[in-house]
């Protein structure tokens, strides 16, 4: 699977790329890396095939854990583009990067 450095993903995504957090919304809305958009791993499995196939989709958590499985997911079932984001949401936040919510 590949995985990408927050910097990366922030490059990527001003590029076209969906950044997708995999966290809980009680997560989501305390912070979220900046254009990310929330889709639950408790919801994942039924909401995925939403996502587009010609999009390059980077997935992110608090630390790279569930984000790595919601991203097999998704190499699993057809999507081709997919990376996973090395460290989460902390490692994000370590690089100073643009971040929204509660405590941003």
């Amino acid at each position: 699977m590949n995985e990408v450095t927050p910097q990366d993903a922030q490059s990527k995504v001003k590029n076209g790329a969906l950044l997708i957090d995999v966290r809980e919304a009680n997560e989501y809305a305390e912070v979220h890396a900046q254009d990310a958009q929330l889709m639950p791993l408790s919801e994942f499995a039924q909401q995925y095939s939403e996502l587009p196939k010609d999009k390059e989709l980077i997935v992110i958590c608090r630390s790279g854990a569930r984000s790595a499985q919601a991203a097999q997911h998704l190499l699993d079932n057809g999507y081709s583009n997919v990376s996973n984001l090395k460290g989460g949401t902390m490692a994000w936040q370590e690089a100073g990067l643009p971040t929204e919510g509660e405590s941003a």
